[in-house]
C-alpha cells in the first residue's frame, strides 16, 4: 500500500477506530452554533428549575450532548451562568440603543417601554428573561458575574443619560436637570415592572408605558404627532367675521 494510502487508512486498535492524521478541522461557525446550542438548553434547564436545582446532568439531557463536548464550551455551572448573563445584559443594551438613533427622539415612557416588551416577550414559558432576576441575584455571590452585570447595566443606565441630554440639548426638559439622578431613578422603575409581570402576572409592558407616561413629566414624554392632512386636501381659511352696522 502506497504511504499517502496508509496515513488516510482507517486503523483499528483496541475496538475503537481513529485516523492517524487526526479529527478534521471544523468551521467557526459550527462552533458558535453548537456553543449557542449548549446556552439555549442550559437557559431551558435554569427557566424550569432555576440555578441550584439544576444539575450539569440535566443540561447534558437537554442538550442532547455529551459531557465531554460540552465541558470543551464550558467547565462548569458558573461559566455557563455567566454566559447567559452575558448574552442577557447584551440584548437589553441593543434594545435600549436602537430609539437613540430616531428622530425625532422617542419620551423616556417609549425608550423605557420598549425594554420592558423585550423583557415580556422573552419571559413566556423557557424563555431567557426568567432567567434575569435569578441571575441578579446570582451576581450577588459571584464577582465575575457581578462584573459582567456591573458593566452591562452600567451601559444600559449611560445610555439612557444619553437620552436625556439629548432632550435637554433640544429644550425639551429644563436645563438644570440633574440627568444622572433621573436617569438613575428612571431605570429603577424596570426592575420593578419585571418582577410584578413574573410574580404577580397582572402588569404587561403596554400597561407600565402608559402608566410612565401619566408619572413623568410631560417635557420628557415623546411629543404628540402633527394632525393628519388629507393628499391634496387644501387648508380652509377660517369664515370672515360678519360685522352688522349698529342701528
Amino acid at each position: 500500500m502506497h504511504r499517502g494510502l496508509e496515513q488516510l487508512s482507517l486503523v483499528v486498535k483496541s475496538g475503537y477506530p481513529f485516523y492517524i492524521g487526526g479529527m478534521p478541522k471544523v468551521s467557526e461557525e459550527y462552533l458558535e452554533e453548537r456553543r449557542r446550542h449548549i446556552l439555549q438548553a442550559a437557559t431551558r434547564c435554569f427557566s424550569r428549575k432555576g440555578f441550584d436545582q439544576t444539575s450539569l446532568q440535566d443540561i447534558f439531557r437537554e442538550s442532547g450532548l455529551s459531557a465531554g463536548a460540552v465541558y470543551r464550551y464550558f467547565k462548569s455551572k458558573d461559566d455557563l451562568v455567566q454566559a447567559i448573563g452575558s448574552g442577557l445584559f447584551e440584548r437589553l443594551v441593543a434594545v435600549i440603543e436602537e430609539p437613540l438613533n430616531e428622530d425625532p427622539l422617542p419620551g423616556i415612557e417609549q425608550i423605557i417601554g420598549r425594554v420592558a416588551l423585550a423583557l415580556q416577550e422573552m419571559s413566556g414559558q423557557d424563555g431567557p428573561g426568567r432567567v434575569v432576576l435569578p441571575v441578579w441575584a446570582a451576581a450577588l455571590h459571584d464577582p465575575a458575574l457581578a462584573a459582567i452585570a456591573r458593566q452591562a447595566l452600567g451601559s444600559f443606565r449611560a445610555r439612557l443619560v444619553d437620552a436625556l441630554t439629548r432632550m435637554r440639548n433640544l429644550g425639551r426638559i429644563p436645563p438644570d436637570t440633574d440627568l444622572q439622578a433621573v436617569g438613575a431613578a428612571v431605570f429603577a422603575l424596570l426592575p420593578g415592572f419585571f418582577v410584578q409581570h413574573l410574580l404577580l402576572g397582572d402588569v404587561t409592558a403596554k400597561t407600565f408605558e402608559l402608566g410612565l407616561s401619566q408619572l413623568l413629566a410631560p417635557e420628557m414624554l415623546s411629543p404628540p404627532p402633527p394632525p393628519r392632512r388629507l393628499k391634496g386636501s387644501a387648508r380652509k381659511a377660517p369664515p370672515a367675521r360678519v360685522t352688522r352696522p349698529s342701528r
